[in-house]
Protein backbone atom coordinates (compact mmCIF):
# COMPACT_ATOMS: atom_id res chain seq x y z
CA UNK A 1 0.00 0.00 0.00
CA UNK A 2 1.27 3.40 -0.87
CA UNK A 3 1.12 6.53 1.24
CA UNK A 4 -1.85 8.07 -0.57
CA UNK A 5 -3.93 4.93 -0.01
CA UNK A 6 -3.10 4.95 3.69
CA UNK A 7 -4.03 8.65 3.92
CA UNK A 8 -7.39 7.91 2.26
CA UNK A 9 -8.02 5.12 4.77
CA UNK A 10 -7.19 7.50 7.65
CA UNK A 11 -9.69 10.04 6.29
CA UNK A 12 -12.28 7.27 5.99
CA UNK A 13 -11.91 6.44 9.68
CA UNK A 14 -11.94 10.11 10.68
CA UNK A 15 -15.07 10.87 8.62
CA UNK A 16 -17.03 7.80 9.71
CA UNK A 17 -18.29 6.43 12.98
CA UNK A 18 -16.11 3.32 12.91
CA UNK A 19 -13.56 2.88 15.69
CA UNK A 20 -11.15 0.54 13.91
CA UNK A 21 -10.19 -0.43 10.36
CA UNK A 22 -7.74 -3.18 9.42
CA UNK A 23 -6.73 -3.85 5.81
CA UNK A 24 -4.47 -6.67 4.54
CA UNK A 25 -2.97 -6.56 1.08
CA UNK A 26 -0.15 -8.67 -0.34
CA UNK A 27 1.18 -9.73 3.04
CA UNK A 28 1.10 -6.25 4.57
CA UNK A 29 -1.38 -5.01 7.12
CA UNK A 30 -2.50 -1.52 8.03
CA UNK A 31 -4.55 -1.04 11.17
CA UNK A 32 -6.14 2.32 11.94
CA UNK A 33 -7.75 2.74 15.35
CA UNK A 34 -9.69 5.74 16.54
CA UNK A 35 -8.54 6.87 19.97
CA UNK A 36 -11.30 8.21 22.15
CA UNK A 37 -10.45 11.67 23.50
CA UNK A 38 -9.37 11.59 27.11
CA UNK A 39 -11.38 13.96 29.30
CA UNK A 40 -8.53 14.45 31.77
CA UNK A 41 -5.96 15.35 29.09
CA UNK A 42 -6.57 18.56 27.17
CA UNK A 43 -3.62 17.92 24.83
CA UNK A 44 -5.43 15.40 22.63
CA UNK A 45 -5.99 17.15 19.28
CA UNK A 46 -6.26 14.06 17.09
CA UNK A 47 -9.01 11.50 17.35
CA UNK A 48 -7.29 8.59 15.62
CA UNK A 49 -4.15 6.54 16.11
CA UNK A 50 -2.49 5.38 12.91
CA UNK A 51 -0.52 2.21 13.02
CA UNK A 52 1.06 0.55 10.00
CA UNK A 53 1.75 -3.07 10.72
CA UNK A 54 4.38 -4.79 8.63
CA UNK A 55 4.58 -8.57 8.49
CA UNK A 56 5.96 -9.67 11.85
CA UNK A 57 9.69 -10.38 11.72
CA UNK A 58 9.41 -13.68 13.63
CA UNK A 59 6.96 -15.49 11.30
CA UNK A 60 8.83 -14.54 8.14
CA UNK A 61 12.07 -16.34 9.07
CA UNK A 62 10.22 -19.08 10.98
CA UNK A 63 9.18 -21.13 7.91
CA UNK A 64 12.81 -21.57 6.92
CA UNK A 65 13.90 -23.66 9.95
CA UNK A 66 10.56 -25.46 10.37
CA UNK A 67 9.83 -28.88 8.92
CA UNK A 68 7.49 -27.66 6.10
CA UNK A 69 10.39 -25.80 4.50
CA UNK A 70 12.45 -28.98 4.15
CA UNK A 71 9.90 -30.83 1.95
CA UNK A 72 9.58 -27.76 -0.27
CA UNK A 73 13.34 -27.69 -0.70
CA UNK A 74 13.35 -31.41 -1.37
CA UNK A 75 10.57 -30.98 -3.92
CA UNK A 76 12.46 -28.20 -5.63
CA UNK A 77 15.63 -30.31 -5.75
CA UNK A 78 13.60 -33.30 -6.98
CA UNK A 79 11.85 -31.23 -9.64
CA UNK A 80 15.14 -29.75 -10.78
CA UNK A 81 16.68 -33.21 -11.04
CA UNK A 82 13.60 -34.57 -12.81
CA UNK A 83 13.45 -31.68 -15.23
CA UNK A 84 17.15 -32.08 -16.01
CA UNK A 85 16.61 -35.77 -16.83
CA UNK A 86 13.42 -35.56 -18.86
CA UNK A 87 13.11 -31.87 -19.76
CA UNK A 88 9.81 -31.56 -17.90
CA UNK A 89 8.06 -28.21 -17.95
CA UNK A 90 7.29 -26.82 -14.50
CA UNK A 91 3.98 -25.07 -13.99
CA UNK A 92 4.46 -22.66 -11.12
CA UNK A 93 2.03 -20.82 -8.89
CA UNK A 94 1.49 -17.26 -10.12
CA UNK A 95 0.57 -16.10 -6.61
CA UNK A 96 0.57 -16.87 -2.91
CA UNK A 97 -2.56 -18.73 -1.84
CA UNK A 98 -4.16 -22.10 -1.22
CA UNK A 99 -3.94 -24.84 -3.86
CA UNK A 100 -7.11 -26.73 -4.79
CA UNK A 101 -6.98 -29.67 -7.17
CA UNK A 102 -10.74 -29.68 -7.83
CA UNK A 103 -13.48 -27.07 -8.35
CA UNK A 104 -15.36 -28.30 -5.24
CA UNK A 105 -14.56 -30.62 -2.32
CA UNK A 106 -16.73 -33.45 -3.69
CA UNK A 107 -15.73 -32.97 -7.34
CA UNK A 108 -13.01 -35.00 -9.07
CA UNK A 109 -9.62 -33.27 -9.52
CA UNK A 110 -9.03 -31.25 -12.67
CA UNK A 111 -6.06 -33.46 -13.60
CA UNK A 112 -4.22 -36.56 -12.35
CA UNK A 113 -0.75 -37.92 -13.14
CA UNK A 114 -0.82 -39.45 -16.61
CA UNK A 115 -3.58 -37.15 -17.91
CA UNK A 116 -3.02 -35.19 -21.12
CA UNK A 117 -3.33 -31.41 -20.84
CA UNK A 118 -3.46 -28.70 -23.47
CA UNK A 119 -2.64 -24.99 -23.45
CA UNK A 120 -5.40 -23.02 -21.71
CA UNK A 121 -6.92 -26.01 -19.93
CA UNK A 122 -7.81 -25.31 -16.27
CA UNK A 123 -5.59 -27.52 -14.12
CA UNK A 124 -6.19 -26.22 -10.59
CA UNK A 125 -7.38 -23.31 -8.47
CA UNK A 126 -5.27 -21.05 -6.26
CA UNK A 127 -7.36 -19.18 -3.72
CA UNK A 128 -5.95 -15.79 -2.80
CA UNK A 129 -7.77 -13.30 -0.59
CA UNK A 130 -11.04 -15.26 -0.91
CA UNK A 131 -10.86 -15.17 -4.72
CA UNK A 132 -10.73 -18.44 -6.62
CA UNK A 133 -8.18 -18.08 -9.43
CA UNK A 134 -8.30 -20.76 -12.12
CA UNK A 135 -4.79 -21.71 -13.21
CA UNK A 136 -4.45 -22.80 -16.82
CA UNK A 137 -1.83 -25.02 -18.40
CA UNK A 138 0.90 -23.17 -20.23
CA UNK A 139 1.91 -26.21 -22.28
CA UNK A 140 0.52 -29.26 -24.00
CA UNK A 141 1.72 -32.59 -22.68
CA UNK A 142 1.28 -35.30 -20.09
CA UNK A 143 1.04 -34.67 -16.34
CA UNK A 144 4.06 -36.34 -14.80
CA UNK A 145 3.77 -35.25 -11.20
CA UNK A 146 1.60 -33.08 -8.97
CA UNK A 147 3.97 -31.39 -6.55
CA UNK A 148 1.39 -30.02 -4.06
CA UNK A 149 -1.33 -31.67 -2.01
CA UNK A 150 -4.91 -30.44 -2.12
CA UNK A 151 -5.77 -27.52 0.21
CA UNK A 152 -2.10 -26.78 0.94
CA UNK A 153 -0.67 -23.25 0.98
CA UNK A 154 1.56 -22.34 -1.96
CA UNK A 155 4.08 -19.57 -2.51
CA UNK A 156 4.61 -17.40 -5.57
CA UNK A 157 6.77 -19.32 -8.04
CA UNK A 158 6.36 -22.66 -6.25
CA UNK A 159 6.23 -25.62 -8.66
CA UNK A 160 2.72 -27.07 -8.81
CA UNK A 161 3.03 -29.58 -11.66
CA UNK A 162 5.63 -31.26 -13.85
CA UNK A 163 4.45 -31.69 -17.44
CA UNK A 164 6.18 -33.84 -20.05
CA UNK A 165 5.73 -31.94 -23.32
CA UNK A 166 6.68 -35.08 -25.28
CA UNK A 167 4.14 -37.28 -23.50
Amino acid sequence: MNESTIKRLIRLVEDSEIDQLEISSWGRKVKITRRLPESSNGHSDHSAVYQAVAPPPAPAPAPTPQAPAAPVSAQQVESTAASADKNYVEIKSPMVGTFYAAPAPEAPPYIKPGDKVSVGQVICIVEAMKLMNEIESEVTGSVTKIMVENAQPVEFGQVLFLIDPNG
